[in-house]
């Protein structure tokens, strides 16, 4: 029988069918944003991150919403598992508490949190 589908296509029942190349974007996608998400820290500003948090006392911050110290916040085991929402949660509370922080101070600061508490690879 002879079918329509071009030649090196994979096929799936029902489904338009995925060429090659197509299929290899799809597997490498998952590989190709881990990378990315282990760069997001590479030559942040720790410095920078560390003035800021004092500047900005997030410490504080989180010691009113979490109570005790404040640390609870950091719970490695909780919502945050990757170094882009890690990132992505330092960012909302750059945006909701209109702290005017540029995107790498934002990273700077995330970078911090993550070598003190979370450290993803």
């Amino acid at each position: 029988m002879h079918s329509h589908w071009p030649t090196g296509c994979w096929r799936v029942p029902n489904k338009p069918p995925l060429t090659r190349w197509a299929l290899a974007i799809l597997l490498a996608a998952p590989v190709a944003l881990a990378w990315a998400q282990s760069q997001i820290f590479v030559g942040a500003d720790l410095g920078l991150g560390r003035q800021l948090m004092a500047e900005h006392k997030c410490e504080a911050c989180h010691a009113r919403h979490v109570g005790g110290d404040g640390t609870d916040v950091y719970n490695p085991a909780g919502r945050l598992k990757t170094p882009g929402l890690l990132r992505g949660m330092v960012e909302a509370c750059n945006t909701q508490l209109n702290l005017g922080l540029f995107p790498e101070e934002v990273t700077a600061v995330a970078a911090v949190l993550n070598r003190d508490h979370y450290r993803f690879k």
